[in-house]
Protein backbone atom coordinates (compact mmCIF):
# COMPACT_ATOMS: atom_id res chain seq x y z
CA UNK A 1 0.00 0.00 0.00
CA UNK A 2 1.38 3.39 -1.02
CA UNK A 3 1.62 6.07 1.68
CA UNK A 4 0.47 9.43 0.30
CA UNK A 5 2.42 12.34 1.81
CA UNK A 6 1.87 16.11 1.74
CA UNK A 7 4.94 18.29 2.38
CA UNK A 8 4.47 21.62 4.19
CA UNK A 9 7.55 23.81 4.60
CA UNK A 10 8.33 27.38 3.58
CA UNK A 11 11.84 26.49 2.35
CA UNK A 12 11.79 25.26 -1.24
CA UNK A 13 15.19 23.56 -0.98
CA UNK A 14 14.11 21.55 2.04
CA UNK A 15 10.91 20.48 0.29
CA UNK A 16 12.93 19.37 -2.73
CA UNK A 17 15.24 17.35 -0.51
CA UNK A 18 12.35 15.74 1.34
CA UNK A 19 10.59 14.90 -1.91
CA UNK A 20 13.73 13.27 -3.30
CA UNK A 21 14.35 11.08 -0.27
CA UNK A 22 10.71 10.09 0.19
CA UNK A 23 10.06 9.20 -3.43
CA UNK A 24 13.13 6.97 -3.33
CA UNK A 25 11.11 4.72 -1.04
CA UNK A 26 8.91 2.42 -3.11
CA UNK A 27 5.98 2.60 -0.69
CA UNK A 28 5.77 6.42 -0.41
CA UNK A 29 4.31 8.98 -2.84
CA UNK A 30 4.54 12.76 -2.40
CA UNK A 31 1.15 14.07 -3.55
CA UNK A 32 1.69 17.79 -2.95
CA UNK A 33 3.80 20.60 -1.54
CA UNK A 34 2.77 23.80 0.26
CA UNK A 35 4.67 26.61 1.97
CA UNK A 36 2.19 27.88 4.62
CA UNK A 37 -0.01 26.29 7.24
CA UNK A 38 -3.10 27.80 5.66
CA UNK A 39 -2.25 26.18 2.33
CA UNK A 40 -1.71 22.89 4.17
CA UNK A 41 -5.26 23.10 5.53
CA UNK A 42 -6.71 23.58 2.04
CA UNK A 43 -4.59 20.91 0.37
CA UNK A 44 -5.38 18.29 2.99
CA UNK A 45 -9.07 18.71 2.18
CA UNK A 46 -8.39 18.48 -1.57
CA UNK A 47 -5.72 15.78 -1.69
CA UNK A 48 -6.66 13.65 1.33
CA UNK A 49 -3.07 12.54 2.10
CA UNK A 50 -2.29 9.79 4.59
CA UNK A 51 0.53 11.76 6.24
CA UNK A 52 1.44 15.44 6.43
CA UNK A 53 5.12 16.20 7.04
CA UNK A 54 4.97 19.76 8.34
CA UNK A 55 7.38 22.43 9.51
CA UNK A 56 6.45 24.39 12.63
CA UNK A 57 7.71 27.85 11.64
CA UNK A 58 5.71 28.91 8.56
CA UNK A 59 4.14 32.25 7.57
CA UNK A 60 0.42 33.09 7.78
CA UNK A 61 -0.35 30.07 9.99
CA UNK A 62 2.36 28.13 11.80
CA UNK A 63 2.54 24.35 11.72
CA UNK A 64 1.20 23.71 15.21
CA UNK A 65 -1.92 25.80 14.61
CA UNK A 66 -2.38 24.18 11.19
CA UNK A 67 -2.03 20.74 12.80
CA UNK A 68 -4.76 21.67 15.27
CA UNK A 69 -7.20 22.57 12.47
CA UNK A 70 -6.28 19.59 10.29
CA UNK A 71 -6.66 17.17 13.19
CA UNK A 72 -10.13 18.53 13.96
CA UNK A 73 -11.32 18.44 10.36
CA UNK A 74 -9.52 15.30 9.18
CA UNK A 75 -8.66 13.16 12.23
CA UNK A 76 -7.58 10.22 10.06
CA UNK A 77 -4.69 12.25 8.57
CA UNK A 78 -1.46 11.59 10.45
CA UNK A 79 0.78 14.61 11.11
CA UNK A 80 4.55 14.60 11.65
CA UNK A 81 6.04 17.90 12.77
CA UNK A 82 9.46 18.83 11.41
CA UNK A 83 11.35 21.36 13.53
CA UNK A 84 14.71 22.79 14.51
CA UNK A 85 13.44 23.20 18.08
CA UNK A 86 14.62 20.46 20.45
CA UNK A 87 12.65 21.58 23.51
CA UNK A 88 9.95 19.88 25.54
CA UNK A 89 7.53 22.80 25.10
CA UNK A 90 7.48 22.47 21.32
CA UNK A 91 7.07 18.70 21.42
CA UNK A 92 4.23 18.77 23.94
CA UNK A 93 2.43 21.56 22.08
CA UNK A 94 2.74 19.66 18.80
CA UNK A 95 1.28 16.46 20.20
CA UNK A 96 -1.44 18.36 22.05
CA UNK A 97 -2.45 19.94 18.73
CA UNK A 98 -2.89 16.52 17.14
CA UNK A 99 0.52 15.58 15.75
CA UNK A 100 1.62 11.97 16.16
CA UNK A 101 5.26 12.46 15.23
CA UNK A 102 8.03 14.98 15.87
CA UNK A 103 11.28 15.06 13.89
CA UNK A 104 14.28 17.31 14.24
CA UNK A 105 15.38 18.89 10.98
CA UNK A 106 18.84 17.36 11.23
CA UNK A 107 17.26 13.89 11.21
CA UNK A 108 18.90 11.28 9.01
CA UNK A 109 17.19 10.18 5.80
CA UNK A 110 16.29 6.81 7.30
CA UNK A 111 14.64 8.49 10.27
CA UNK A 112 12.28 10.55 8.12
CA UNK A 113 11.13 7.46 6.23
CA UNK A 114 10.76 5.49 9.47
CA UNK A 115 8.67 8.28 11.00
CA UNK A 116 6.30 8.37 8.01
CA UNK A 117 5.86 4.60 8.04
CA UNK A 118 5.41 4.47 11.82
CA UNK A 119 2.66 7.09 12.05
CA UNK A 120 0.91 5.69 8.98
CA UNK A 121 0.75 2.33 10.74
CA UNK A 122 -0.96 3.98 13.71
CA UNK A 123 2.04 4.56 15.95
CA UNK A 124 3.78 7.61 17.34
CA UNK A 125 7.28 8.73 16.47
CA UNK A 126 9.68 10.96 18.37
CA UNK A 127 13.25 11.67 17.29
CA UNK A 128 15.58 9.52 19.44
CA UNK A 129 17.52 12.67 20.37
CA UNK A 130 14.42 13.86 22.26
CA UNK A 131 13.54 10.60 24.00
CA UNK A 132 15.13 11.50 27.35
CA UNK A 133 13.91 15.09 27.26
CA UNK A 134 10.31 14.08 26.53
CA UNK A 135 9.69 10.53 27.81
CA UNK A 136 5.94 10.66 27.10
CA UNK A 137 4.97 13.28 24.49
CA UNK A 138 1.32 12.36 24.72
CA UNK A 139 1.04 13.15 28.42
CA UNK A 140 0.02 16.46 29.94
CA UNK A 141 2.55 19.24 30.30
CA UNK A 142 3.13 22.42 32.21
CA UNK A 143 1.18 25.12 30.43
CA UNK A 144 3.21 28.02 29.10
CA UNK A 145 2.30 31.59 28.12
CA UNK A 146 1.16 30.51 24.64
CA UNK A 147 -1.56 28.39 26.22
CA UNK A 148 -3.14 31.46 27.80
CA UNK A 149 -4.20 32.53 24.32
CA UNK A 150 -7.20 31.26 22.39
CA UNK A 151 -6.78 29.82 18.91
CA UNK A 152 -8.03 33.07 17.38
CA UNK A 153 -5.68 35.16 19.51
CA UNK A 154 -2.71 33.05 18.37
CA UNK A 155 -3.76 33.54 14.75
CA UNK A 156 -4.03 37.31 15.19
CA UNK A 157 -0.70 37.43 17.02
CA UNK A 158 1.13 35.69 14.18
CA UNK A 159 -0.36 37.91 11.49
CA UNK A 160 0.31 41.10 13.50
CA UNK A 161 4.00 40.30 14.01
CA UNK A 162 4.31 39.42 10.33
CA UNK A 163 3.37 43.00 9.51
CA UNK A 164 -0.25 42.73 8.38
CA UNK A 165 -2.62 45.62 9.07
CA UNK A 166 -5.86 45.01 10.96
CA UNK A 167 -7.89 45.41 7.77
CA UNK A 168 -5.75 42.76 6.03
CA UNK A 169 -5.99 40.37 8.97
CA UNK A 170 -9.76 40.84 9.05
CA UNK A 171 -10.02 39.67 5.46
CA UNK A 172 -7.66 36.74 5.99
CA UNK A 173 -9.46 35.22 8.98
CA UNK A 174 -12.98 36.52 8.32
CA UNK A 175 -13.37 39.02 11.15
CA UNK A 176 -14.15 42.72 11.32
CA UNK A 177 -11.18 45.10 11.76
CA UNK A 178 -12.67 46.11 15.13
CA UNK A 179 -12.67 42.48 16.27
CA UNK A 180 -9.05 42.12 15.20
CA UNK A 181 -8.12 45.15 17.29
CA UNK A 182 -9.99 43.66 20.25
CA UNK A 183 -8.12 40.36 19.92
CA UNK A 184 -4.83 42.20 19.60
CA UNK A 185 -5.41 44.25 22.75
CA UNK A 186 -6.58 41.19 24.67
CA UNK A 187 -3.61 39.00 23.75
CA UNK A 188 -1.10 41.72 24.59
CA UNK A 189 -2.76 42.16 27.98
CA UNK A 190 -2.66 38.41 28.65
CA UNK A 191 1.03 38.23 27.75
CA UNK A 192 2.00 41.41 29.59
CA UNK A 193 3.44 42.84 26.37
CA UNK A 194 3.19 46.56 25.62
CA UNK A 195 4.81 47.06 22.21
CA UNK A 196 5.26 45.36 18.85
CA UNK A 197 9.00 44.55 19.21
CA UNK A 198 8.28 42.63 22.43
CA UNK A 199 5.40 40.83 20.72
CA UNK A 200 7.67 39.86 17.81
CA UNK A 201 10.28 38.54 20.24
CA UNK A 202 7.66 36.43 22.02
CA UNK A 203 6.30 35.01 18.77
CA UNK A 204 9.78 34.00 17.57
CA UNK A 205 10.72 32.44 20.89
CA UNK A 206 7.60 30.28 20.90
CA UNK A 207 7.57 29.28 17.23
CA UNK A 208 4.43 31.24 16.36
CA UNK A 209 6.05 32.73 13.28
CA UNK A 210 9.07 32.08 11.10
CA UNK A 211 12.14 34.38 11.24
CA UNK A 212 12.53 36.40 8.05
Amino acid sequence: MTIRVLLADDHALLREGLRALLTAATDIEVVGEVCTGREAERQVLQLNPDVVLMDIAMPDLNGIEAARVIHLRCPAVRIVMLSMHATAEYVYRAFEAGACGYLLKEAAVEEVITAVRTVHAGGRYLSPALAELVPDPGSGYARGPVDRLSTRERQVLQLVVEGHRSSEIAGMIHLSPKSVETYRSRLMLKLGVRDLPSLVKFALEHGLTSPK
